[in-house]
């Protein structure tokens, strides 16, 4: 027998206590909702209002979350659909300028467009007399302002795909404390006391990773967008680069 075993009380000696009761208690309260929660997917169902009113006040936060990541993505949907389709009519008529070197008629038709390659396009080839060095400086400073302008509302998305699942633990841990706290007033353990701030706890954390995951799903694929305009825009203002350096070349 091991020396530790001697020293472990017996059965009949071991004290039962206070924590023990209790998280017993808790575990078959659990159970009971389980059943409960198997009942109610066997043939009922939750109404969305049942659901906004059973989460309690947090999920007002929760909900404010969604109506402004569905306006973002909403807004920021057809902002880069947009400029893609200007950036596509744009480039594929003055590439072919760029292509023989009909620079001025280039910069005409990018000052009249509101595309952002236009922009870009625009300052450099504003300086195309002034050499390759200079135009490519005035390509990176505009292509800086007008990427800043592509991206302009990705950080709200990413800031609520983040805060919406701490806003859901948050009204998990309130959930929690509520059930304690109906144990704690009424002196025992039953599945009706802990049952409120449990389904609190778990409604809240549900609806924060509702609202997160597309969210964050449509954060990654407007970042796709961006990358793909700039790619396109990139290529665009290299061709126009080549172009200037070929015309000093030929002129020097």
């Amino acid at each position: 027998l091991p020396i530790w075993e001697a020293f472990r009380p017996g059965p009949e000696t071991r004290p039962t206590t206070t924590a023990e009761d209790t998280l017993a208690s808790l575990t078959v309260s659990a159970l009971m909702l389980l059943q409960d929660a198997q009942a109610l997917g066997a043939g009922q169902e939750l109404k969305l209002n049942e659901i906004w009113e059973a989460g309690g006040f947090m999920m007002w936060p929760l909900g404010f979350c969604l109506v402004v990541g569905i306006l973002i993505i909403i807004w920021k949907f057809i902002d880069l659909l947009m400029k893609s389709l200007g950036n596509k009519r744009l480039l594929s008529e003055v590439d072919g300028m760029i292509a023989q070197q009909r620079l001025d008629q280039a910069l005409a038709l990018c000052e009249e467009s509101k595309a952002p390659a236009g922009e870009i396009l625009a300052a450099g080839l504003k300086r195309h007399k002034e050499g390759t060095e200079r135009v490519t400086q005035a390509v990176e400073n505009a292509g800086a302002i007008e990427v800043s302008k592509l991206e302009r509302g990705l950080v709200w998305l990413a800031t609520l795909s983040n805060v919406a699942p701490l806003l859901g633990f948050l009204g998990t841990v309130i959930g929690m404390i509520q059930a304690f706290q109906a144990i704690e007033i009424a002196g025992e353990v039953e599945a009706t006391l802990v049952a409120g701030g449990i389904k609190v706890a778990l409604i809240t954390t549900a609806s924060g990773l509702t609202i997160a995951i597309p969210i964050s799903i449509a954060h990654n694929y407007f970042v796709d967008r961006v990358d793909r305009i700039v790619i396109d825009m990139e290529e665009s203002a290299q061709k126009m680069i080549d172009a200037v350096h070929a015309v000093e070349r030929g002129t020097g």
